[in-house]
């Protein structure tokens, strides 16, 4: 690492941010305050070197990067360089989306901690990262529960009240159409109660419905009233609880296990009316089994947020119904999950740099990453 110090005596630092579109690195200095008080301790900031990838830009990264960079300092680093000369003393790779790749991480021979931002790993070569003896952290989910939760209901809301439908009559100037659902007394099925299921849960029973939840977890004893479901079942009673519910939500990680765990013989157990809404992972779903289910009116609609191959292929005739509502990939991404994932980050940082254990570790036997 670079370290200077200013004529105020001041401590400066480089840090490297690393961005596959960037053709050129940007170098950055940060002067990191002298002093902060950090569990009632003062401590000097002195940041192991870092470095920061994403493999795309969007609002969303350009925000993280933002972040980190007020607090931290960054530089950018071009990954078709010469990525052993870049990493060279870098002791912390933060990782944003998990998609680096196994040259990037032989190139981080100096590297003791894998900082990923975000909670899924399973675009993240895990066990070829623990391998090498690097740790491996992630931002859990609680960080972007929030913005699940209310993408979830807001996918409820459009598809019981019909909103492609409603815009589309608005414009063909054709009023009164069409006639909605209300939410009070219909049932949810919420299928993997974490952080995001739990959320979504608050969120609809203000609205009304009854909540029927599934995990392989026993329930918390604790567990906030306004969170607690009226039905609480394992994964053997998942099919019984697929064919009792109006609207069925996933809130999974995927692994091999999860994979496809929605199936044509699942979507048949579904209701005619019933809604499916995914804003974990899209490899949960059985995408062909879903399109037949849909486009054969099979079962009431669809609001997904995520897909196995992304981009998704927007051409496909079920995206073209109005009962299949469609986003980007963008549910998790708000300003709340920004800062909670950033804070995260520098509080690992913080601890690196103390020899600290860093938090949310993840290790092999969690059978996460690449398949």
């Amino acid at each position: 690492m670079q370290v200077k110090i200013s004529a105020a005596g001041t401590r400066a630092f480089d840090c490297l941010c690393l961005n596959r579109y960037n053709a050129h690195p940007l170098r950055f200095l940060f002067f990191p305050r002298k002093t902060r008080l950090l569990d009632k301790r003062l401590i000097l900031m002195d940041p192991a070197k870092l470095l920061i990838f994403s493999f795309t830009k969007s609002e969303y990264v350009t925000a993280c990067v933002d972040h980190l960079q007020a607090e931290l300092g960054c530089q950018e680093l071009d990954p078709k360089g010469d990525l052993a000369e870049q990493f060279k003393g870098v002791e912390m790779v933060i990782d944003i989306g998990g998609h680096s790749s196994r040259e990037m991480i032989d190139a981080a021979v100096d590297a003791k901690f894998w900082q990923v931002i975000g909670t899924g790993l399973d675009h993240c070569e895990v066990q070829y990262i623990l391998e090498k003896g690097i740790s491996l952290g992630n931002t859990p989910g609680f960080t972007s529960a929030l913005g699940l939760a209310e993408s979830a209901m807001m996918y409820i809301l459009m598809l019981t009240r019909r909103y492609n439908e409603a815009r589309e009559n608005f414009f063909e100037r054709n009023f009164f159409e069409p006639n909605g659902k209300t939410l009070a007394d219909l049932t949810l099925g919420i299928i993997g109660f974490g952080a995001s299921g739990r959320q979504l849960a608050k969120r609809a029973k203000s609205f009304g419905m009854r909540i029927e939840a599934i995990d392989i977890r026993p329930l918390d004893a604790d567990l906030p009233a306004d969170m607690q479901p009226d039905f609480y079942g394992m994964s053997d009673q998942l099919d019984e609880a697929i064919a009792r519910c109006d609207v069925l939500s996933l809130h999974l990680h995927l692994t091999p296990e999860t994979t496809h765990i929605i199936d044509a013989s699942r979507l048949a157990l579904m209701k005619p009316t019933a809604f499916l809404i995914n804003v974990a992972r899209g490899a949960l779903v059985d995408e062909d089994a879903l399109a037949e289910a849909l486009l054969g009116g099979k079962i009431g609609g669809a609001g997904i947020d995520v897909f196995r191959q992304e981009p998704a292929d927007c051409t496909r005739p079920e995206y073209q119904l109005a009962n299949f509502i469609v986003t980007p990939h963008t549910s998790g991404q708000t300003d709340e999950t920004v800062r909670c994932r950033c804070q995260i980050v520098i509080d690992n940082v913080r601890r690196l740099d103390a020899g600290d254990e860093p938090l949310h570790l993840i290790d092999a036997s969690m059978g996460l990453g690449k398949s």
